[in-house]
């Protein structure tokens, strides 16, 4: 090989070496300029005591408000039914006095004052009255009774009766009222029921 020929290959090869280092440097350069935009350093401020920048956290995402619980309208209550009871003779006179001085007054009070507070206890709006209360004229109620006892001093008269108001705008039902009386308390007494002596001030 002569030296012309080895003179070649060494230009060559530095060619090669510089164009290499041209790219190398290209590259260096780049990286350096997207270090320097990527940096947090603020522009004329000082690396080493510069804060970094802080990332601001994404915002949440809202919940769905809930709907809120409708209650139920609660079903209004029925009215509870009105009864009176009225006691004969009470707040008025004895009545009929036994021989023993027993007053029929204190019978009628007993009983009727015992049918209120059955009729209470199953939910009834009774209300025990005396035989001429005040609250009588015009007095309205689902069923209006009399409660009265006969005389224990003479035979044909002694037993016990039950009456509704004569003008009654629910016969039927205060009948079944009056009927329900009439069985319960003559089988607890084992008195006869005297129709035959109601009086008119029982029924008016």
């Amino acid at each position: 090989m002569t030296g012309k020929s080895r003179g070649s290959r060494w230009a060559v090869g530095l060619f090669a070496v510089a164009i290499l280092m041209g790219i190398i440097y290209v590259f260096w350069l780049a990286s350096g300029a997207g270090d320097a935009g990527l940096s947090t350093v603020g522009a004329g401020s000082d690396p080493a005591t510069a804060k970094p920048t802080r990332t601001p956290r994404p915002s949440r995402t809202p919940r769905p408000s809930r709907t809120p619980k409708v209650s139920p309208t609660p079903s209004p209550q029925p009215r509870a039914l009105k009864v009176g009871v009225v006691a004969g003779h009470w707040k008025s006179d004895a009545g009929a006095i036994c021989d023993d001085g027993l007053q029929e007054v204190t019978i009628n009070l007993d009983v009727a004052a015992r049918v209120v507070s059955i009729l209470q206890y199953e939910g009834y709006d009774a209300e025990l009255l005396p035989e001429y209360s005040e609250k009588l004229p015009g007095y309205e109620a689902d069923a209006f009774v009399s409660i009265h006892s006969d005389a224990c001093n003479v035979p044909e008269a002694s037993g016990f009766k039950v009456a509704r108001v004569a003008a009654s705008a629910i016969p039927e039902e205060e009948d079944k009222l009056v009927s329900c009386l009439i069985e319960k308390y003559g089988e607890t007494t084992g008195l006869s029921f005297h129709r035959n002596s109601i009086t008119f001030d029982m029924k008016s």
